[in-house]
């Protein structure tokens, strides 16, 4: 995985002062880092039954669509207020400066279904957690939690104690 390490692009001061922010386009533009990430996230959770797969906006999307497509799942969109087109649910949550909200249709999950939610990044928890309230509330099982990046100074995987959590690179 160091290939993937250099293909990652660290930005600071971004998106506030102090933030040095993991820009994973680099990787996104490379073909070959682009399979090698697909194919080691798919590894993680091989043998592991997965109706759907859910991808969290924006950069989630690129890598819970390919990984559907790979386990043979359905994909789930999750989504910032008033951009899904039908009836949805929303989960509200605390962030460091405020709050932020997820929205699901309320129709993406057929109660007992596996899912396994998927973003680009792990790093204080709020946005998987939320997800996670999400897909329960739908009487969904999440069959596991899968990001690309986790930070592990964040201690995001606290706020998600209890789920399968797997990242393939760890910061």
């Amino acid at each position: 995985m160091d290939n993937l390490l250099q293909l990652i692009r660290d930005v600071p001061d971004f998106p506030k002062k102090g933030i040095i922010f993991k820009d994973i386009t680099t990787l996104l533009q490379n073909a070959s880092g682009w399979k090698t990430a697909i194919d080691g996230l798919a590894t993680l959770f091989d043998g592991v039954p997965i109706d759907k797969v859910l991808g969290i906006e924006a950069r989630g999307f690129a890598f819970a669509a390919t990984l559907a497509y790979r386990l043979n799942a359905g994909l789930i969109l999750v989504r910032k207020p008033g951009k899904l087109p039908y009836k949805t649910i929303s989960h509200t949550y605390d962030l460091e400066y405020g709050t932020d909200t997820l929205e699901i249709h309320e129709d993406a999950v057929i109660p007992g279904e596996k899912i396994l939610l998927v973003d680009d990044l792990l790093a204080t928890g709020g946005t998987l957690s939320a997800a996670v309230q999400l897909v329960e509330r739908l009487h969904g099982e999440v069959a596991g939690i899968a990001c690309l990046i986790e930070l592990d100074f964040l201690h995001g995987r606290d706020k998600l104690a209890g789920y399968q959590v797997k990242s393939l690179l760890h910061f």
